[in-house]
């Protein structure tokens, strides 16, 4: 058998598949959104919303490809045609369910700020929405749930492995965080903006890997992606300021933390439910 070099492309890949996977998942997507914004930047004008919502789909470029490239790379087409049947996977129907989460807790943060705050807070109605998310959670969890998440989870405990990747999923996001949302550019805002879609995100993360990790259904992380970003791109208020689509973003994320927090009291960290003796025997 031929010896792979730890210093050969193959070498340092087989041994830093986590780090290899982020390193060419950030690359790409970045690089695809730096070609949309850059003849603009070149010219000094600033960049129109339609060109800035223009980045996110090339960004999805990223997660899909490393997902595959690294998919192949490591485990060979045995590897590809069994990410193939994780994307193709249900398992017990019951996790459907989860998919009401997001636009849930969206629709109940948004009325309640509208009840004891601004009318501003109306939730919108954007059908066109669900397109963005059916896209967003087909094309990245590919890479996030198919390749990262049981990469990361060999090192680290699953809720460990998940907050992780959450916050390193939210930061994937920086290029295009001006232009998420109705109140956009944040201006002043920005940082703020990015510290609540980040809480949201991360703890968004932690849902869709609790999910995997008790289906191993790619396919079932890709739907609850979906509900999540489709949820925030159809209900989203459209005539708030700046500063209240921190507030609303920042109680979202607060009651998504706070459904984390139950999950980790029932599943624990390993995020599923250990089996009994007797059902482990059979």
């Amino acid at each position: 058998m031929r010896r792979v070099s730890s210093r050969s492309p193959n070498g340092i890949i087989h041994g830093n598949p986590v780090t290899a996977y982020f390193v060419l998942t950030y690359t790409i997507s970045w690089a695809a959104a730096l070609a949309i914004i850059l003849p603009y930047w070149m010219k000094g004008e600033s960049v129109p919303k339609l060109s800035g919502l223009m980045m996110f789909p090339a960004m999805l470029l990223g997660p899909s490809i490393a997902g595959i490239v690294l998919t192949k790379a490591i485990h060979g087409t045995e590897g590809l045609r069994a990410l193939s049947a994780r994307m193709r996977r249900i398992g017990s129907v019951r996790w459907l369910a989860t998919f009401v989460i997001p636009p849930g807790l969206v629709l109940a943060v948004l009325f309640g700020l509208k009840m004891f705050g601004s009318p501003a807070f109306e939730p919108n109605l954007f059908p066109m929405g669900l397109t963005f998310g059916c896209m967003a959670g087909f094309f990245e969890e590919i890479g996030w749930t198919g390749f990262a998440f049981p990469a990361m989870r060999l090192r680290r405990n699953p809720f460990g492995a998940a907050v992780s990747l959450g916050l390193l999923w939210a930061a994937w996001h920086i290029p295009v965080i001006d232009y998420l949302g109705a109140a956009t550019p944040h201006g002043k805002f920005w940082l703020p903006f990015l510290l609540a879609f980040g809480g949201a995100m991360t703890a968004m993360r932690v849902l869709i890997c609790w999910v995997y990790a008790n289906t191993e259904s790619v396919l079932l992380a890709q739907m609850l992606h979906a509900s999540s970003t489709g949820a925030l791109a159809v209900f989203s208020p459209a005539h708030v300021s700046a500063g209240e689509e921190v507030l609303w973003y920042g109680v979202y994320a607060v009651l998504l933390w706070i459904t984390v927090g139950i999950i980790v009291m029932r599943w624990g960290t390993a995020l599923v439910k250990a089996r009994s003796a007797s059902s482990a025997s059979r």
